[in-house]
């Protein structure tokens, strides 16, 4: 039931989830990959719209060059978090990778209606004589 006041309704599982993303997050700076993989598309199945953990998910299938793959997680992760410069740069350089230039543009213009004089957009547009 949702409270008096409030938007959504508590989540009774958050300590835990709370303490599996901390587990995620670990793994994933002492760049156990593949842990930090099982460990995130687990916590992605309780609480499927973490922003940070599609982003960080996503990030680890750029790693391993499945940018498709990537792709649909940076997706996921646009749809909370529309103008997440970090999502839209790291989504820019898979759709380059795939020789996807018009969604490479795509993103850098969204990244540039929030950051304006972003080094990384500047720089990937001049790798692509643009």
């Amino acid at each position: 039931m949702v409270g008096l006041f409030s938007k959504t309704p508590k989540d009774p599982h958050l300590q835990e989830n709370i303490k599996k993303f901390k587990e995620f997050k670990k793994l994933l700076q002492k760049k156990k990959y593949p842990e930090a993989l099982k460990s995130g598309i687990e916590l992605l199945r309780k609480v499927p719209n973490h922003h940070d953990a599609l982003f960080m998910v996503g990030g680890i299938y750029y790693l391993k060059n499945q940018y498709r793959t990537a792709i649909s997680y940076f997706d996921k992760s646009l749809d909370i978090g529309e103008y997440d410069v970090d999502v839209l740069l790291l989504k820019a350089y898979s759709h380059q990778k795939l020789d996807e230039l018009k969604r490479v543009i795509q993103c850098c213009d969204k990244i540039k209606e929030v950051d304006p004089k972003n080094k990384s957009v500047q720089k990937l547009l001049e790798e692509l004589n643009l």
